[in-house]
């Protein structure tokens, strides 16, 4: 069988040399029109910053080593332009001497990836992306020969962050400029806020709630009518899938517009497959079409359809979205649904925030954490997970994302059994603690509050109670709070008003303490989830982007 791929990077190069090791007799065609094969786009901005000074290091394989150890033949700068599935052709074209050719195929596999998403915007030729070796190229050139000293990096997810840090690490004033009102749009907005404060708190500018609008010779002009220094412009606003090939060829797209595909990787044409980037996938919690760009799954893909077109019986399972960032000295991970997804969805669900140490906090070097987990009251099911901390992040989230694949329900994160020592962790694992929580809501033990249902429900008649100290509530407190220690409680009850009461401390579990001990004497209570540093962060962050307005670094 002759199989031509399109693509050499993550998808394609997995199902290349997959597709060998199941079949010596294949003959493997490989296409790519960069200069490079199999290299580690995620370690792009890495190399930019001088983190990975060697470019070699980039560069997993090479067309020369793949013929050596796959007998693959991979030819780079050379672009496919057109399929005939009639014919069961594709005409290819070498970029270099500028000819072109027909290659037949039995079977076809697409891993054209995604590009760059660049706006017709006046001026935009001057900005650039970040999406392939010679992207990098061109920016590490940049860097030495003109030496620029401010940057606007335009986006703030993934990419567009770890491009700030990176330009930030040589030296550069860096503002980013995000057109929603929060960076990482994958985390909710309270965690999204300790984002914010961590750019600032490096001397990161950031413009919530703006566009450009325009790029100048050397400033960027906003859409709020602002203008920023840019010696330096770099677009980071997302990707879109390459469908130029398959909608040539009449294959079906998807309703997201990526290449639509069944579980074993099959266009609508049964001898075409894609993988990657490209293609659309399944989301695992409501069978909805997603675009899921990451390394992980386009690997997935690659290797899952060499297992079909060498007949072996395999399908891809639908996605859950798991993904991890840096962000200077944060981590940020996330799996499954956020909230604002949820509720713009109309589901049901339950929210629980909890701010642990990384580790035992008696042993020295432990540092705190945000974690968010969403969960269905009625059954149970873990919908998503979020958290931004130091150390740690990364395993809780894998942890958690593991369990929501695996379909365990929210009360069953207690029952895990969890690798301790106080080095790692605590004895109360911050995902067991998630589970216990999660537990004592849905059997009725107790009520909570969201910090941002605050207002409203003050403004219903409910009453805030501070059960923290009262050296913690001079420090701030949530206005309109009367402060009664919860270790004072038992001996002022008479001093508490009529009606809802709303508790809060610091964090949560005293809060869930004096919520007890008040239900108990038959007062109608609710726990803030999160206590105050959840409130405290999330409305102190979120006043300035929730109007538009910019959030200078300092």
């Amino acid at each position: 069988m002759k199989v031509v791929i399109v693509g050499a990077v993550a998808g394609g190069m997995s199902a290349a040399t997959r597709l060998r090791r199941l079949g010596p007799e294949h003959e493997i065609v490989v296409f790519e029109r960069g200069s490079e094969v199999s290299y580690a786009n995620c370690g792009l901005p890495y190399h930019v910053g001088g983190v990975i000074p060697d470019r070699r290091d980039l560069l997993l394989q090479t067309p020369q080593s793949l013929r050596a150890r796959f007998d693959l033949d991979v030819r780079v700068r050379s672009e496919v332009v057109a399929i005939d599935r009639q014919a069961q052709t594709v005409r290819v074209r070498d970029l270099d001497a500028g000819t072109e050719y027909l290659e037949t195929w039995d079977r076809l596999v697409l891993s054209p990836g995604a590009a760059p998403f660049v706006p017709d915007l006046p001026g935009i030729e001057r900005a650039l992306t970040l999406r392939s070796v010679a992207d990098a190229d061109r920016l590490t050139a940049l860097l030495r020969e003109k030496r620029p000293a401010t940057a606007v990096v335009v986006g703030g997810g993934f990419i567009g962050l770890e491009t700030a840090e990176n330009l930030h690490r040589h030296g550069l004033q860096v503002t980013v400029v995000e057109l929603d009102s929060q960076v990482l749009a994958p985390i909710d907005p309270e965690l999204a806020a300790l984002v914010h404060a961590e750019l600032r708190r490096h001397g990161v500018g950031l413009v919530l709630g703006a566009g450009v609008a325009k790029v100048l010779p050397d400033t960027v002009e906003l859409s709020d009518g602002q203008v920023l220094p840019a010696d330096l412009v770099v677009l980071a606003i997302g990707v879109r899938p390459e469908t130029r090939l398959a909608t040539q060829a009449g294959l079906d797209l998807g309703p997201r517009g990526g290449i639509a595909v069944d579980e074993s990787m099959r266009t609508s044409d049964p001898h075409i497959y894609a993988v990657g980037d490209a293609v659309e996938k399944t989301d695992r919690l409501d069978g909805s079409s997603i675009p899921v760009p990451l390394a992980n799954t386009a690997n997935r893909q690659g290797r899952l359809v060499a297992d079909v077109i060498a007949g072996r019986p395999a399908r891809l399972t639908g996605r859950i979205g798991t993904a991890v960032v840096r962000v200077f000295d944060l981590t940020v991970a996330v799996t499954g649904w956020n909230e604002k997804r949820l509720r713009a969805a109309g589901r049901v669900h339950q929210a629980v925030h909890t701010h642990p140490l990384s580790h035992a906090g008696y042993y020295p070097g432990a540092v705190p954490m945000s974690l968010k987990v969403l969960f269905d009251p009625e059954s149970g099911a873990i919908l998503g997970a979020q958290g931004v901390g130091g150390e740690g992040v990364d395993k809780r989230i894998d942890v958690l994302a593991v369990a929501l694949r695996a379909g365990l329900s929210a009360e069953d994160l207690a029952d895990l059994e969890l690798a301790y020592a106080p080095q790692y962790g605590s004895a109360k694992d911050p995902v067991n603690m998630l589970g216990y929580i999660a537990e004592n809501i849905r059997t009725g033990m107790t009520r909570t509050v969201q910090w941002h249902e605050i207002t409203d429900r003050v403004a219903a008649g409910a009453h805030l109670l501070d059960v923290r100290t009262a050296a913690e509530h001079a420090a701030g407190c949530i206005p309109g709070s009367l402060n009664i220690p919860v270790d004072d409680l038992p001996g002022r009850l008479a001093d508490l008003p009529d009606g809802e009461l709303i508790v809060y401390c610091q964090l949560g579990m005293r809060g869930h303490t004096a919520t007890s001990l008040l239900t108990g004497t038959g007062h109608r209570v609710a726990n803030l989830d999160g206590g105050y540093r959840t409130w405290s962060v999330a409305t102190a962050e979120l006043a300035p982007m929730l109007v538009g307005r910019s959030v200078a670094g300092t």
